[in-house]
């Protein structure tokens, strides 16, 4: 029987190996050892985690087609995974593959109109002279809701994600606005909607895309006289789901605001559901034409937080549960407390922590995480509040906070308040709208002449710059 395995296995490399250059094939496939063949399943031992999902990721199309063509057409793949418990000798795990046909879109028709005099299609896209045109969705299938893990944090965000993934275009949550600091699972968030909407609905068109390469497709089409931009909008505007992640990164790109804009009204008069992100929320975002605000305000708006203590613990356990990892949990607990910013940060050291325990054969450990985490993360500043900046600026110019926010054009009050309006922007989380109506009901331009006079100071005034490095030390000591 294990030599049958191993002949058959041998064909399937043989097979393999002409579809691949050589370093794929070295680096992904001449690793894999078979492990067995029973009950249409085949067995195949990788390395590790990484090369699991690298492989479902990267070639299980052909994987699968392969191992279906040498071991007959029901074959299923499964996969035994070496891990390294802490102080232990190795163990290992199975993983089913992944349904990734699950997140396919289906092929979609097209029209005349985007087709070239000489029956081409000259969309981007779409490969010359096929008439069906496959969107890739670009869903990662473990960014899904089983691996979300749901807190105070993001409640509201996981549940409005949920009751969209059911009804997709068709609740008030349209178009879906999520914001939040980096790290902070927006990205996950998205592709978990994508993913269940797929599950519910195999026939809707997803399409997930960060906003930059969005960017990048568009510079392309306008520098390339071939191409269409009607072509480039149609394309979108096909979708069932289009997700756009960190669309602040639109700002001040008038051009491309006006031809999201034509998307967005497209889709949203078709019903079709629109999903965005951004560090901000509508209101926050600057750079952004008043239009496209408003389209943006139009659905559901809500944020992602921080984290809270039994989150981060529950983010760790469900992390190790699926890497099939064993942790102490006076470990658990150490991480949690001590890694509180963002949950890529938590996730970045917690697999710095399993890779060096299992490289190194050493246990994990309160020693080892201390260790990881004092190397790889800076420690955070000190937050610095608005009213610690008032309080401060205040004490050093000798004025009281009354007299901040007060209507006076005497000149060292007036400094003062701008300097306040700086170190605000600088230090807090506060939109510029937020800071001048702190500050006496001062409006967004007032703040923003204040914040470019501020610098301006501190690069030409020797002595204002002083003055300025002297308030920035109190305000962080």
């Amino acid at each position: 029987m294990m030599n049958d395995l191993l002949y058959k296995w041998k064909e399937c490399l043989k097979i393999i190996r002409d579809n691949l250059d050589d370093q794929s094939f070295e680096v992904w496939f001449k690793p894999i050892t078979p492990i067995s063949f029973d009950k249409n399943i085949l067995t195949i031992e990788v390395p590790s985690q990484y090369y699991y999902e690298f492989i479902e990721e990267h070639f299980i199309d052909l994987l699968k087609k392969t191992i279906r063509e040498v071991f007959g057409p029901g074959t299923r793949l499964s996969y035994k995974i070496k891990i390294i418990n802490s102080g232990e000798a190795s163990t290992s795990i199975k993983l089913p593959s992944n349904d990734k046909q699950a997140i396919y879109n289906p092929p979609v028709d097209i029209p005349p109109q985007i087709l070239a005099g000489n029956g081409k299609a000259i969309n981007p896209f779409i490969v010359p002279g096929i008439q069906k045109l496959k969107i890739n969705s670009n869903l990662i299938e473990t960014l899904n809701f089983e691996n979300f893990v749901e807190g105070d944090c993001n409640r509201l965000a996981r549940s409005a994600g949920l009751a969209i993934a059911q009804n997709p275009g068709k609740t008030s949550f349209n178009p879906f606005f999520i914001y939040s600091d980096s790290g902070l699972g927006k990205t996950h968030l998205t592709h978990a909607i994508g993913i269940e909407v797929k599950r519910l609905h195999p026939d809707k068109i997803v399409y997930y895309i960060q906003a930059q390469e969005f960017l990048n497709q568009l510079m392309d089409i306008l520098k390339d006289k071939e191409s269409s931009l009607n072509d480039f909008i149609y394309f979108h505007q096909m979708v069932d789901v289009l997700i756009v992640d960190d669309v602040h990164s639109f700002s001040n790109k008038l051009k491309t605001q006006d031809i999201f804009f034509q998307i967005l009204n497209t889709l949203h008069q078709k019903n079709k559901q629109i999903i965005l992100t951004a560090d901000k929320a509508p209101s926050s975002l600057e750079g952004f034409e008043e239009r496209i605000l408003s389209r943006f305000k139009g659905g559901l708006t809500a944020d992602l937080q921080v984290p809270d203590y039994e989150t981060r613990i529950a983010i760790i356990h469900k992390k190790i549960e699926r890497d099939g990892i064993e942790m102490p949990e006076e470990v658990i607990e150490y991480l949690a407390s001590n890694i509180t910013s963002n949950i890529r940060e938590l996730e970045g050291i917690l697999i710095s922590l399993i890779a060096n325990a299992s490289f190194n054969q050493r246990p994990i450990t309160i020693e080892l995480a201390s260790s990881l985490i004092n190397q790889y993360i800076k420690h955070p500043k000190r937050e610095i509040s608005f009213e610690q900046i008032k309080e401060v600026v205040c004490k050093y110019y000798n004025i009281t906070p009354n007299e901040l926010v007060s209507k006076t054009r005497k000149r060292e009050i007036v400094e003062a308040r701008q300097l306040v309006m700086y170190l605000a922007k600088q230090y807090t989380k506060k939109s510029m709208e937020m800071i001048g109506k702190e500050l006496g009901g001062r409006d967004h331009a007032t703040v923003h002449y204040a914040i470019q006079a501020i610098k301006n100071l501190i690069e030409t005034s020797k002595t204002f710059k002083a003055n300025f490095e002297a308030i920035d030390k109190m305000l962080k000591s």
